[in-house]
């Protein structure tokens, strides 16, 4: 089945059946709060039912809830890009502006997790994710820097041990590492291009954390603006990628199911709200919420 179909101001690209599934009839993109430079980064918190994202150009983390709206969460934030949660809930930042990745703490200081690769810089941090066993995956592009600026001659993927910060390289042939995002059994690792390859490959996870089997997940063609970027994935495995036109949506099994079309280019994703069925979006200047049927995966912790 394939088609397009608008229902209460929201657009729905259906590619297939399996797609109706996911969106419901009270489904719309709802525009919560708008006015920022560039929003990236967005991540749940369920302990105090609010939603924390990043405006790159502004140097800051912002708090978003349903009862305050915006504040400041955290200014400066070394531009801080994707955000995440470990498992005792501390805030893990890509800074993209301070090449490195760091961590807040409950009660507020900071500390830096990793900003060199065997002496060197890393380039600029981008997307970030939280295995259950606590090991951190990140992503590190040069988005951040000057071409001069960059020590590193790869763009890597790597795996943090935060008790002892061993810093593995896990992939270095990327052109554009972006979003990533493990499955529910956290068995395969999706990781972006957002290069001119414009694609989601995915890896298997090996028991020792590292990634085999490279293939090509998902190719996002589109003569609209916008390449892969973030991504998350919802309890049935479907896959939810931030590129040209809006969010992308494909089975496990690589069949792109349907478009949940925004406003503006997004560039991340996350799930929120107490059932974890809102796909809270960040958009360029603007943060967008939909209700969908299926929840997202929530952490394990």
């Amino acid at each position: 089945m394939c088609g397009q179909r608008r229902r209460h101001g929201g657009d729905f690209e259906i590619h297939h059946e399996r797609f109706n599934s996911i969106i419901s009839e009270e489904g719309r993109i709802e525009g919560i709060a708008t006015g920022f430079q560039f929003t990236e980064g967005p991540v749940w918190n369920h302990h105090g039912d609010f939603l924390l994202f990043s405006d790159i150009p502004a140097n800051q983390i912002l708090k978003w809830s349903q009862e305050e709206g915006v504040t400041v969460f955290r200014r400066p934030s070394g531009n801080s890009n994707g955000l995440t949660q470990d498992r005792d809930g501390r805030l893990i930042v890509c800074e993209h502006g301070n090449r490195r990745l760091s961590r807040i703490e409950k009660e507020g200081s900071y500390t830096v997790l990793a900003d060199k690769y065997e002496g060197k810089h890393l380039n600029s941090p981008n997307d970030v994710v939280v295995k259950s066993d606590g090991k951190i995956y990140f992503t590190d592009p040069p988005y951040g820097i000057k071409p001069e600026q960059q020590e590193l001659p790869f763009q890597g993927v790597y795996r943090l041990d935060p008790d002892n910060r061993e810093l593995t390289l896990l992939v270095k042939d990327f052109n554009r590492p972006n979003g990533l995002a493990f499955s529910p059994d956290e068995n395969v690792l999706y990781i972006a291009d957002s290069s001119e390859r414009r694609h989601v490959r995915a890896f298997d996870v090996n028991s020792d954390g590292t990634l085999s089997n490279s293939r090509v997940f998902a190719e996002i063609r589109s003569k609209e603006p916008g390449n892969p970027d973030g991504m998350k994935v919802d309890v049935q495995g479907n896959l939810y990628v931030s590129a040209a036109g809006g969010i992308w949506v494909f089975s496990q099994e690589r069949e792109k199911l349907g478009m949940i079309r925004t406003p503006e280019t997004p560039a991340n994703c996350a799930w929120g709200d107490a059932d974890s069925r809102s796909l809270f979006i960040t958009a360029r200047t603007s943060l967008y919420r939909i209700r969908l049927t299926i929840p997202g995966v929530k952490a394990p912790w």
